[in-house]
């Protein structure tokens, strides 16, 4: 299920995870031609996938399916167990383009039935047209239940500015009332796609804004909500992310890769792609950092003996140690165009900028440099010679510890290429253009130790 798409003019929309009685259900939105079915409406059903193990998924028929000619999808929302009973919370988009919240339910998790009313829920004078994504919570110190739902203040100044989470209570699950919003983030566009957990002690809401998903920390159900110094899980194509728990008191995150438009670069990204899962992991502090699923990498065959020449006037690589002292780059041959990559990286003090370019082409003339900028604390997928930053839809700021030594952990499949950066941080983005051979190593103004290179095939 890593990197998974249907086929075909099918792909994965939203993700929405959840975990019960050892079994992680993937709820996820059906998209057939990006967002283009029903003339723009989308036309999105929930489709579903299960798995205890995340080895070993089963796909089923849809979960909740358009029934009605006023229906024009079904769009995200979140599953919510309560009482033996599964609650599929979700938005209806109208054939009129109107977004409302409606609610199916069902005791194995797998077939919905929608209830009447079919819309229970609408935005109201105070709110503009958008109106879904909603998430529903039970506040353990009250017994009431929370539902967070993806809109926008209406008439706010500064304009763009009145994304929120809109906020409605419940004492019974049937009626709602609607209360202040629940959070006014300031950032431009709706808060999209919320996510609430509790986790040793902490809680946690999760929205996405351009995509990016984002998250908050509290002590308490209700907040005060913490911005964390680095709030973002991966880097700006990994689409939407929500979460779930799984056994072992671990949580899943899932998020979508969307598809490129064309041959560009940064830009031109169209909704709905690939399934994405990242391990979410807590440091001691409360915040929350990514890595990939132990059982979700990509199988590889064994390690390649690849011939190395080293630039002119750089050391040469040790074949029987696999190291290179003090580099200042070189090249491999021969290197699959699906592979898995695994490296240590000590750099000196004071480096600057170090690391590989992949699928590389001529004398470093083209490819993908995957480059560490441990004074920045940027880690970014470039063209060579680009200038810092420029690939801003390719790079994740806030990397602490490439000072010192640290693991690297690439694959690169297809169009997709995935980054983990020391178990701990994560990048994700398409490179579908360049399609070389060559595996450049390099570095900036500094010395770097690698060991333990290792390239594999994918099988």
């Amino acid at each position: 299920m890593q990197y998974f798409r249907p086929g075909g003019s099918q792909f994965v929309g939203d993700c929405m995870p959840f975990f019960h009685d050892g079994v992680f259900h993937l709820y996820w939105l059906l998209d057939e031609g990006h967002h283009t079915a029903l003339n723009g409406l989308g036309a999105h059903q929930w489709a579903h996938s299960t798995s205890t193990d995340l080895v070993h998924w089963e796909h089923h028929g849809l979960a909740l399916p358009i029934t009605d000619d006023t229906e024009g999808s079904m769009c995200t929302g979140s599953v919510f167990f309560h009482d033996g009973v599964f609650r599929a919370y979700y938005a209806t988009r109208l054939r009129d383009r109107t977004e409302h919240l409606s609610v199916a339910v069902c005791t194995d998790a797998h077939n919905f039935a929608k209830t009447e009313p079919r819309l229970f829920a609408s935005p109201g004078p105070d709110y503009t047209a958008s109106y879904r994504d909603p998430v529903v919570f039970q506040d353990p110190d009250t017994g009431l239940f929370h539902l967070l739902v993806t809109t926008s203040l209406r008439d706010y100044v500064p304009r763009g500015r009145g994304g929120c989470l809109g906020h409605l209570v419940s004492s019974d699950l049937a009626s709602w009332e609607v209360a202040e919003p629940f959070i006014l983030p300031g950032l431009q566009g709706d808060p999209e796609c919320p996510d609430y957990f509790e986790w040793h002690g902490w809680y946690y809401l999760i929205f996405s804004n351009g995509g990016v998903a984002r998250y908050r920390m509290s002590r308490s159900p209700l907040g005060p909500w913490t911005c964390p110094r680095v709030d973002t899980f991966d880097g700006p194509m990994a689409s939407v992310m929500k979460t779930a728990a799984f056994t072992g008191d671990r949580r899943l995150g899932v998020a979508f890769l969307p598809s490129l438009d064309g041959d560009r670069d940064d830009g031109g990204f169209m909704y709905a792609g690939n399934a994405i899962f990242r391990e979410v992991f807590q440091h001691d502090d409360g915040t929350l950092g990514t890595r990939w699923p132990e059982e979700m990498i990509p199988a590889s065959g064994e390690p390649m003996n690849l011939p190395f020449e080293a630039f002119p006037g750089a050391p040469s690589l040790s074949e029987a140690t696999s190291h290179l002292a003090a580099y200042r780059g070189g090249t491999l041959t021969g290197v699959p165009q699906d592979f898995r990559l695994t490296c240590h990286l000590e750099p000196s003090a004071g480096a600057q900028c170090f690391g590989f370019c992949l699928r590389g082409e001529g004398g470093y003339d083209r490819g993908y440099d995957l480059r560490f900028w441990p004074q920045e604390g940027l880690v970014e997928v470039a063209r060579p010679l680009a200038w810092m930053g420029e690939s801003r839809m390719r790079s994740i700021t806030g990397v602490d510890g490439m000072d010192r030594s640290f693991d690297v952990d690439v694959v690169f499949r297809g169009d997709i290429l995935d980054v983990c950066i020391d178990q701990r941080r994560t990048l994700i983005c398409r490179c579908p253009e360049v399609k070389g051979d060559r595996l450049f190593i390099s570095s900036l103004s500094a010395d770097v130790t690698l060991s333990a290179l290792t390239l594999r095939p994918l099988i």
